[in-house]
């Protein structure tokens, strides 16, 4: 068993930075260092917005986002089109779309995919919230940007079929070769599904 190398606190500091995705034991380490030796102007700034952050940061009761505001600031926002539904399995699914620019949509986050192997139904996602919303009227399509598995396309057969009643369009991300992506080194379901998903020039 190796002996400690560091006081307690600093191998505290190791073990939940070991914890964050990305970061294994070693990673974990050379930031513990390097937080260590930028104390003042990073460690200390960085304890501070955490700490604040803890305190602040709330789900939002509407699309289940996080932001320090119920609503949020997306579902607070009046410019935002309310008849387009975008929904997402993750807030960094929701952040990534946010990022693309392309959408000014409303959002909707289930907090994960429909997984029978790891245990997760329906009542463990905010799928009821969802349909409550859409079968409250004002909103015309609802996008199922849900990730490209089969947990995540059992989702989006699930909520398609919840909100058939609802009478609102729902369409689904397309599929396929992405953009500046080479033939030779995509593998054969991308493919297929690419070609499944062809488009008219």
């Amino acid at each position: 068993m190796a002996e400690r190398i560091a006081g307690p606190e600093i191998e505290r500091l190791i073990q939940l930075l070991a914890r964050l995705p990305g970061l294994g034991p070693r990673s974990a380490r050379r930031a513990a260092l390097h937080l260590i030796r930028k104390r003042e102007e990073l460690l200390g700034p960085l304890a501070e917005a955490m700490r604040v952050a803890k305190d602040r940061i709330v789900t939002c009761s509407v699309c289940g986002n996080v932001d320090t505001a119920d609503p949020c600031s997306i579902c607070a926002d009046a410019r935002r089109d309310s008849s387009v539904l975008v929904v997402v399995e993750t807030v960094g699914d929701l952040w990534a779309l946010e990022r693309a620019g392309v959408l000014n949509a409303r959002y909707h986050v289930l907090g994960g995919a429909l997984s029978p192997l790891d245990g997760i139904g329906p009542d463990d996602l905010n799928i009821a919230k969802l349909v409550g919303r859409v079968a409250e009227g004002g909103v015309k399509e609802v996008i199922l940007a849900v990730n490209a598995t089969v947990d995540g396309q059992t989702t989006a057969h699930y909520i398609t079929e919840l909100l058939g009643p609802c009478n609102v369009k729902c369409t689904r991300l397309a599929h396929g070769v992405p953009v500046g992506g080479e033939l030779d080194y995509l593998d054969e379901g991308t493919l297929a599904a690419a070609l499944r998903s062809r488009t008219d020039l």
